[in-house]
């Protein structure tokens, strides 16, 4: 077992278990600030029962052959369509967005296992077509399951989750090597349904969230509010920052949703422009090892699994931390391993143990070199 555990990309198990050990550390004094809250029902240790969790899964897949999943690919795509429909209609609504299945204090957040069945549906149908796939009709056939997806995620509504898949989905298009020139037409389609949709599709608040970007004092104690007080608190932690638990937005209460969409600002406030970096370069070490890994992949379903593993993870930093710098709309996206949620973090480690089951079977199974690897 020891062996077999050594035989793991570590670099991405130590960068992960600091970001899930940072996550913990800042959610235990923001979990116990203010009202007294029974230590079993704190979101710190729910998050470490997520995590522990997680960590379990992260074991299971990372020691499975990855290659089983092309066989129930079809269905775990069917299932998590089913899913998206139910929440619709047995779903708890939190915020606006009826996405949620809740059960006591814990709640199962559909879309975020769903964003991995994307990512193994789309490198299995492209991993099978790869000598055709200068062919635009391989476009149109993947496109059909990612519209219908998306069409049931806007329906709950949730546009951060709807961006993910979308970029998910284009980002494997490149990755496959489709025909650069269709890429362009499918942005300016893009581009045009994105115009239709703020006319036709988007809810007010959604709308009023984007104004908010360009302009967060127009409405401060509206659709504003959330960006000026992250702004701040990002602004505030200076160099080193307040210490931890010592955030006057985040222990005050003045900044929301800070134990999921504004962690980073949290984490900015409280352990300045360190803590900052070190998200920024933590889940920036992932990503490039996740690229890393699919590069040497010896089949194109591993490559693009895990390329398309980075390619979520990566869209979900890069919103979230846009979002809590005043540069992206605020959607709601998770930073993963950092932000509160069990679907979200037992997903990310899901993910991250697929991609160790690609590490493991390229180095080891088919004999890659320790230069190489």
């Amino acid at each position: 077992m020891v062996r077999s555990i050594l035989k793991l990309d570590w670099v991405i198990i130590i960068a992960t278990l600091f970001l899930i050990g940072l996550s913990l550390a800042i959610l235990f004094p923001i979990s116990y600030s203010g009202e007294k809250v029974q230590l079993s029902d704190s979101h710190f240790m729910r998050q470490l029962i997520f995590a522990v969790i997680g960590i379990v899964v992260f074991l299971f897949f990372s020691f499975s052959d990855y290659r089983f999943l092309k066989g129930y690919s079809t269905v775990l795509f069917l299932v998590g369509l089913i899913f998206l429909l139910a929440v619709l209609i047995f779903g708890k609504t939190i915020r606006g967005t009826s996405g949620w299945f809740g059960v006591g204090i814990f709640h199962l957040q559909p879309v975020e296992p769903f964003k991995l069945i994307v990512a193994v549906i789309l490198a299995k149908y492209f991993s099978l077509n790869i000598r055709s796939i200068e062919s635009g009709k391989h476009i149109f056939i993947s496109a059909v399951p990612i519209f219908i997806s998306v069409f049931l995620i806007l329906w709950q509504p949730d546009l951060g989750s709807a961006i993910v898949v979308v970029c998910l989905w284009l980002g494997v298009l490149f990755v496959s090597g489709v025909n650069k020139k269709y890429l362009a037409v499918i942005l300016i389609i893009g581009l045009l349904v994105g115009l239709l949709g703020w006319a036709y599709f988007l809810k007010d608040y959604q709308k009023a969230r984007i104004n908010a970007l360009f302009n967060p004092t127009s409405d401060p104690q509206g659709s504003g509010y959330n960006v000026i007080q992250s702004t701040v608190a990002v602004g505030s932690g200076g160099m080193w920052g307040k210490g931890l638990g010592h955030g006057s937005q985040s222990q005050l209460n003045f900044l929301p949703e800070k134990h999921t969409d504004f962690i980073f600002a949290v984490v900015s406030e409280e352990l300045g422009l360190f803590g900052a970096i070190l998200v920024l370069s933590l889940t920036a070490v992932i990503i490039t090892r996740l690229l890393y890994i699919a590069k040497y992949s010896l089949d194109n379903f591993g490559k693009l699994l895990v390329s398309a593993i980075a390619i979520f993870i990566f869209v979900q930093a890069f919103i979230n931390i846009g979002m809590n710098l005043g540069i992206v709309p605020v959607t709601g996206i998770p930073l993963p391993l950092l932000s509160y949620g069990g679907s979200s973090i037992i997903t990310i480690l899901a993910s991250l143990g697929i991609a160790e089951s690609v590490y493991r079977k390229g180095r080891f199974d088919y004999g890659l070199s320790s230069d190489e690897a």
